[in-house]
């Protein structure tokens, strides 16, 4: 193995996120041993058989003992107890991050938890995802391209900061950086409402009646609205509940779309609904486009 950037990593929780960021680190050689740390014993043991990790932490204090880097990838709402737990352990020279979808509440559970040692808890959110969660589903290349928000308190030191993003880089993904109070408005928008949505179809159709006869039909269409909703209920909860005030905001902007197409419908105002769907159809190609012809060098941060 090459010189490697980090002796130790700790890992809570080694699904697809934190799975797929330890397997990214060990293809790119930069990292000794992964230490797992888990609420499920059962998956704990898969993720050393399939070599995620090479060791399954048991212990708060011999599991932190030593280690450069610490991250947190369980549902958003353990942050504080996680934080809490390993506080005491926490030695000076080792950074935290997390991987939780939502930032303000985990600034403040950091700030609670950790206190005097807040400073060396490095926020961030890595935008990647699929459908399937577990060990089994992390890949080494989730993050290839792909953007990681990092979103550093006051407290920080550049160069913990650095460290962080660094081990992102060598995921393949390149840096963004946010508030958490901006962090959270972007994704209430863009992802959170989103899945509120596609769960709420899902669940709508699937508690009528006729349920077996919808499903019969449902082609690509619904089957790409609504990938999202193969997620992981317990963490959508949590994120959810986590962003509530900025979720709340959006869903009560989309409520109000959705009044308005309801009364362009029931007026039958073709030339309404039809500005609608073409303001959509347009700004979706440009968003298209400009993912398409962007050009975003994988070692250049960017900040939004």
């Amino acid at each position: 193995m090459a010189s490697t950037a980090f002796k130790k990593i700790v890992i809570f929780g080694v699904g697809l996120i934190g799975g797929s960021f330890a397997r990214s680190l060990k293809k790119a050689g930069m990292v000794a041993t992964v230490v797992g740390m888990g609420r499920s014993q059962a998956s704990m043991q898969r993720a050393l058989e399939l070599g995620i990790i090479d060791v399954i932490g048991s212990d708060m204090a011999e599991a932190l003992a030593g280690a450069d880097l610490v991250l947190l990838a369980a549902p958003v709402a353990q942050t504080g107890a996680i934080l809490a737990a390993l506080a005491p352990h926490l030695q000076p020279g080792t950074v935290v991050t997390d991987a939780g979808s939502t930032k303000s509440d985990v600034v403040a559970a950091a700030r609670s938890a950790l206190a005097g040692k807040v400073a060396q808890f490095v926020p961030g959110h890595p935008i990647a995802g699929r459908e399937s969660y577990g060990p089994e589903a992390a890949i080494d290349d989730l993050y290839v391209g792909k953007k990681v928000v990092l979103t550093a308190l006051a407290e920080n030191d550049a160069f913990d900061v650095e460290r962080v993003a660094a081990a992102w880089r060598a995921c393949g993904a390149i840096i963004h950086r946010l508030s958490p109070e901006e962090h959270d408005k972007v994704f209430a928008a863009v992802s959170h409402l989103p899945h509120l949505l596609a769960y709420a179809l899902v669940d709508d159709i699937a508690r009528k009646p006729h349920a077996d006869l919808l499903f019969q039909y449902a082609a690509s269409g619904f089957r790409d609205f609504t990938r999202i909703a193969g997620s992981s209920p317990e963490m959508w909860r949590d994120i959810s509940l986590a962003n509530q005030a900025a979720l709340l905001t959006e869903l009560d902007a989309y409520m109000a779309q959705l009044a308005a197409l309801r009364a362009q419908l029931a007026a039958g105002d073709g030339a309404g609904l039809e500005h609608v769907y073409g303001n959509a159809q347009r700004a979706r190609h440009q968003w298209i486009t400009a993912i398409e012809t962007a050009e975003t060098p994988q070692s250049q941060d960017k900040a939004e």
